[in-house]
């Protein structure tokens, strides 16, 4: 496993993965801050792209990413995670939408449990999850990183990338 750290407007984040995917990226505070483990390489040539389309989406240039993923987890948890990623740039949903969008419309805790172990948060973009009220609901970076997300992105709406 490899691993980098990238700096960003939110803060310095982890990116990890092998040479083919990106498996991993972890926050620089709030439940999903992780750390490199002993094991893992420090190398920046695996996340070379990686790097530049979260500075394309960070200038507001970026609205959707295309990047090998290696996206772990049970069938249920891909499956959210794979919704996730339909959701339109600039737009938020609900963890009810979701749990409908795959078929389980009273799973809805159970999406927002595999929302929460999301691996590669803004590229699969869970902070686009909103409670069904319109509140921001949990956010492993934290909700003021999650109301900076969506900020960011209401800001640059406009043609997709």
């Amino acid at each position: 496993m490899y691993y980098c750290y990238f700096d960003t407007p939110i803060g310095e984040l982890l990116l990890a993965g092998d040479s083919a995917a990106l498996s991993m990226i972890g926050f620089p505070k709030g439940s999903m801050r992780r750390d490199p483990e002993a094991s893992w390489i420090y190398s920046e040539k695996p996340f070379e792209e990686v790097r530049g389309q979260l500075s394309e989406y960070f200038d507001g240039q970026r609205k959707i990413f295309d990047v090998p993923l290696d996206l772990s987890g049970t069938e249920f948890q891909v499956q959210v995670l794979k919704a996730l990623q339909e959701i339109p740039y600039g737009e938020t949903t609900s963890y009810g939408a979701i749990a409908k969008r795959i078929g389980r419309p009273r799973a809805v805790r159970a999406v927002g449990a595999a929302n929460g172990r999301n691996p590669v948060p803004i590229i699969v973009p869970c902070h686009r999850v909103i409670g069904s009220s319109g509140d921001l609901t949990g956010f492993g970076g934290g909700l003021d990183t999650k109301a900076a997300l969506l900020r960011l992105e209401a800001e640059n709406s406009g043609g997709l990338l």
